[in-house]
């Protein structure tokens, strides 16, 4: 059985290990590659599928899709882990903004029928564009408009 001790130094020189590589990742195309004049080697098992996009060009505007379903004439928003429920791990397609694609004319088509078979007990939904002008001077200000009906 191992100690305590060479647990723990084992443990630490993996997190040392491990922050040192994410760095690396992190700095490498823009900073590194530059002053080694050639590009660098790029380590791909350690870090998400969808890369190091999500840093890249944080806007102070912001846009989705919000979906709500209507019983009558009584609209209820769906929340949209509902809509797309997935088990990543780690992984969240939501925070990532995955409704936005909803809002592509060519997918309104299927996606209404995958809402209608997904969520029965609505009548119809209302698929509605939001936009957040800035979140710097305007915070928590959303632009709502109705961009399709099922």
């Amino acid at each position: 059985m191992m100690s305590t001790k060479i647990r723990n130094i084992a443990i630490s020189v993996f997190a040392a290990a491990w922050l040192i590589l994410f760095n690396y990742e992190s700095l490498r195309f823009n900073y590194l590659n530059p002053i080694a004049g050639r590009e660098l080697p790029k380590f791909k098992f350690l870090f998400p599928p969808a890369g190091w996009i999500m840093f890249y060009q944080v806007d102070e505007t912001e846009g989705t899709a919000e979906v709500y379903g209507i019983k009558g004439d009584r609209p209820e928003f769906i929340d949209p882990h509902r809509i797309f429920n997935n088990h990543w791990i780690g992984y969240d397609n939501i925070r990532r903004n995955v409704m936005v694609s909803v809002l592509y004319p060519f997918y309104a088509e299927s996606f209404c029928r995958y809402l209608k078979r997904r969520f029965p007990e609505y009548d119809k939904f209302a698929v509605m564009q939001v936009l957040y002008p800035s979140n710097i001077q305007y915070p928590g200000r959303r632009i709502m408009r109705p961009f399709y009906e099922c």
